[in-house]
């Protein structure tokens, strides 16, 4: 099985299922259950095969309630989890909050190793996002389906990617992908065209440059799709 199938495998359970303090993957057996043989030859040594990322990528979370409004911006992020397997991420993915769980202000980031989710961070500086609105019902499938098409590599400029960023508020949620460089336009539609495709979006999205957003109170976005 190779890691991209190993990931799509999984994908229709977990997108429709609540989240629980068990990783078992479909199929594994109950702890203390045996299937068809002695407890001899159960637990030989024989470890699963995992399958490797192509990256490794490191989740981020940003706590509402560590939030001050005199601190500078990013620095209540803290980082949670490292992993670069499909089978740490399910792992991780089973066993924390779904979006729609989490306190208005919560933000996650699920951000290539080394990446911080910083607009100061200099692989990110050159760059943009693309942002989904969404409601808080719909956010759960939405961070799971980018997430997957992030990490399994679905997208063409996937070096292009930074990483994604859900941010959860009032009225709606955002999902957004950061990417490297802005000024690759070609990428960026790419992407934007692709994310589009992959969560079965059907409304125009925007690109927005890091540096406008900095620069201007109301900056627009450079590019549509």
């Amino acid at each position: 099985m190779t890691t991209e199938e190993a990931i799509l495998s999984n994908q229709d359970e977990e997108a429709r299922s609540t989240i629980t303090d068990s990783a078992l993957e479909e199929g594994e057996l109950e702890e203390g259950e045996i299937e068809g043989g002695d407890s001899a030859s159960v637990g030989a040594g024989l470890e699963p095969a995992l399958h490797p990322l192509e990256h490794s990528w490191t989740l981020w979370f940003d706590n509402p309630s560590a939030k001050s409004k005199s601190a500078a911006w990013g620095s209540s992020i803290r980082p949670i989890y490292t992993f670069s397997t499909v089978e740490d991420f399910w792992g991780l993915f089973n066993n924390i909050n779904n979006p729609s769980k989490l306190a208005v202000g919560a933000d996650l980031h699920c951000f290539k190793n080394k990446i911080e989710p910083k607009w100061e961070d200099p692989i990110c500086a050159n760059g943009g996002k693309w942002t989904i609105n969404c409601s808080r019902l719909k956010s759960d499938q939405l961070w799971l389906y980018t997430l997957l098409a992030m990490i399994g590599e679905q997208f063409e400029y996937g070096d292009e990617i930074c990483g994604a960023v859900l941010s959860v508020r009032g009225k709606q949620e955002r999902v957004a992908i950061w990417t490297k460089n802005a000024s690759n336009e070609a990428a960026q539609i790419s992407i934007g065209r692709q994310w589009k495709e992959i969560v079965d979006y059907k409304e125009q999205i925007g690109f927005l440059v890091h540096e406008d957003a900095k620069l201007e109170k109301q900056p627009k976005n450079r590019y549509s799709v």
